[in-house]
Order: C-alpha cells, then sequence, then structure tokens
C-alpha cells in the first residue's frame, strides 16, 4: 500500500470535509481528487487510515470524517503553509482595500450630509467605486419657489439626480479641478440643470478620486456655497 497516496487521500477527506461538513466517500475521493486507481484501493486506503485513527465513520452508510488526530498530522506535516501565505495576503489586501473604502463613503456621507444642512441646498459625492453618486438634501430644492412653482423644472432636475451614472458623466466633462468652481445656469452642459447652478471641486482621499459639491436653484449665495464647498473640501481631506 502506497503510504504517498494514503497521505493525499487523507488530505483530500481533510480538505472535503472543511470545504463542506459533510462524510466524504470513497466514489467523492476518487472523482474529485483525480485519483487514478480503482474504488477498491481508496477503499482500502481509507479503511487503513480509519485502523489507524486518522478518520473515523459518524454513522453507519457515511462517509468518513477527520479525526483529532488527522487533523495533528495534517497541520504538521501536510499542509501547505506557503500557498496559504499568499491566499492570506491576497485576502487581506482585499478587505483591507473594502475596508478604506468603506471608511471613505461613510466619511464622504457625513460631509455632504454637512454640506447640504449648510447650504439648504442639493449636496452631492461621487464615491471612490465610481461611477455611483449619492446625493443629500434632495428635498431642499423642491422647497425653492423656482421649483414649487414649476413641477416639470422639478422633475427635470430630479431625473437627472435619479440618474446618478449620467450626471457623473457629466461632470468629467465639465473642467473640475481641485479649486472649487461656480458653473451657473447654461454653463451646465446637461439641459435639465440649466435653470441650476453646481458648484463643486475633485477631491482626493488615499488614493481615490472623485467630485464634491451642491446643486442649487441660479438665485443662491454663491460666495457662502463656494467657501462651504471649499471647506468642507478640507474636512475630507
Amino acid at each position: 500500500m502506497s503510504e504517498e497516496r494514503k497521505k493525499r487521500v487523507l488530505q483530500a477527506i481533510i480538505k472535503h470535509f472543511v470545504e463542506t461538513a459533510e462524510p466524504v466517500g470513497s466514489n467523492t475521493i476518487l472523482v474529485s481528487y483525480q485519483f487514478h486507481v480503482s474504488p477498491a484501493t481508496i477503499r482500502n486506503d481509507m479503511m487503513s487510515l480509519e485502523n489507524e485513527g486518522f478518520i473515523f465513520q459518524p454513522h453507519t452508510s457515511a462517509g468518513r470524517i477527520p479525526t483529532d488526530k488527522g487533523y495533528r498530522v495534517f497541520v504538521d506535516e501536510m499542509a501547505d503553509y506557503e500557498k496559504a501565505r499568499k491566499e492570506a495576503q491576497k485576502a487581506l489586501t482585499t478587505i483591507r482595500e473594502e475596508h478604506k473604502t468603506q471608511k471613505i463613503r461613510e466619511q464622504l456621507h457625513d460631509v455632504v450630509s454637512l454640506l447640504a444642512r449648510a447650504t439648504s441646498l442639493v449636496s452631492f459625492a461621487t464615491t471612490p467605486d465610481n461611477p455611483r453618486t449619492f446625493f443629500l438634501g434632495m428635498s431642499n430644492v423642491l422647497r425653492q419657489p423656482e421649483f414649487a412653482q414649476n413641477s416639470i423644472r422639478a422633475c427635470e432636475v430630479m431625473e437627472v439626480l435619479e440618474r446618478s451614472d449620467n450626471f457623473v458623466k457629466t461632470l468629467s466633462e465639465l473642467k473640475i479641478t481641485d479649486k472649487v468652481r461656480a458653473f451657473i445656469g447654461e454653463e451646465n452642459i446637461l439641459p435639465q440643470t440649466q435653470s441650476c447652478s453646481i458648484i463643486v471641486t475633485k477631491y482626493e482621499k488615499e488614493g481615490f478620486e472623485g467630485y464634491v459639491g451642491i446643486l442649487g436653484p441660479k438665485r443662491m449665495r454663491y460666495a457662502f456655497n463656494i467657501v462651504m464647498v471649499e471647506e468642507i473640501k478640507k474636512l475630507l481631506e
């Protein structure tokens, strides 16, 4: 009986059980792990492993699962730690990037909320995983006389905001830099927002770039709003 093959059978049993929590039968081992031997050979190897205390049968007609002794020999002699290290490092890198992105989203939400409250207008930011944009204070615009008295104009603006991917595309076509700029009325590319002004800037946060700003009627406090976006950008960065 091949001791090397028995080790491979034990490895296969442990791998399958760890992944499925189900007892493993000889046919599963043979088919899933590409042993080029007969089913009887695999059964004999499993019987030998069971006699030596590495695996056991939890109940009648079930497959086999590892014992503590089986796990011990796997940990001490069989586990591929070099491969596991690469997988662990890759997983940690992915998780850290996801965590960083999530933290930036949370910070963006906080500053955009402040911006909406301070200006009583719609505030917005593009998230690190562009092309998503989120808006706060949309009801602020609807309360403005320009839109409260003109439902068609209000609907046009809301439609633009609801199609955030299109709004992001529009922002990317404007000449936006890290300096706060105001785009007034017809200076906006989208016809639906030409009844509004947009005050916007580009932010940079831990390697991510995006836009943050406000949208409201052309009748607005430009100096105050421009300075407010400048201060919000400082808070964010």
